[in-house]
């Protein structure tokens, strides 16, 4: 069986060959590049990764391009920066392909040398026990490692174009009756600085993102 894997793609060149050299057969990568200054597109098709261009800057814009441009039936979505393994995929994608659950989240691990600030891990964890109160899901980590049924992720209409599309994904997967899970997988050194958690203003724009959805005000931009 076939997967598509989407990866929001924002100057990945550094991490490209190894992310994608390392993914498992049965799962295509769909490359989306999201603005890059660098030879992320070019390097991603070489490699053989289908490669789609979102103008529209925001991570939920390119996790969005890339579900329409998917065509199986389960698929998967990570970070395109080396700091997950895609030979963990499986891992993550088992429970909806034997229908065990409906949305599945990699639960990061931290490994020697990964960079997660403290101030990203503790705003990960309140977050996630918001969540747990909220939708009654056991889940532990916001992780952006996760797998699910394409059409029913499409049928939840998310709205939310940037920072809070992970987020509004699991609240409108509790709310429409989904069976959440979770399951352990590494967290590695990353290429590069974070966009989101290496700067002050990224971490400031993703936390807004968050509280506007938990609010119930998701946006478009």
């Amino acid at each position: 069986m076939k997967l598509d894997v989407v990866l929001p793609c924002l100057d990945e060149e550094a991490a490209l060959p190894w992310v994608l050299g390392r993914m498992p057969d049965g799962f295509h990568p769909i490359v989306v590049d999201n603005g890059s200054a660098d030879g992320s597109a070019r390097v991603a098709a070489g490699l053989g990764a289908t490669v789609v261009t979102e103008p529209r800057r925001g991570f939920g814009a390119a996790c969005h391009a890339g579900l329409l441009a998917a065509t199986t039936d389960v698929i998967c979505f990570m970070d395109a920066d080396a700091s997950l393994d895609p030979g963990q995929l499986p891992l993550v994608a088992g429970p909806v392909l034997n229908g065990e659950a409906e949305l599945v989240l990699g639960r990061r691990v931290l490994r020697p040398g990964a960079s997660w600030p403290m101030h990203a891990r503790l705003g990960n964890a309140v977050l996630a026990r918001r969540l747990r109160r909220r939708t009654g899901a056991l889940l532990h980590d916001l992780g952006p490692m996760r797998a699910c049924r394409r059409a029913d992720l499409l049928a939840l209409r998310l709205t939310d174009r940037r920072c809070g599309y992970p987020l509004e994904m699991v609240l409108r997967a509790a709310s429409a009756g989904w069976r959440i899970g979770e399951t352990d997988v590494d967290y590695l050194p990353r290429a590069g600085r974070s966009k989101v958690t290496g700067t002050v203003r990224g971490t400031l724009r993703a936390v807004g993102d968050m509280r506007r959805v938990l609010a119930g005000r998701e946006g478009r931009t």
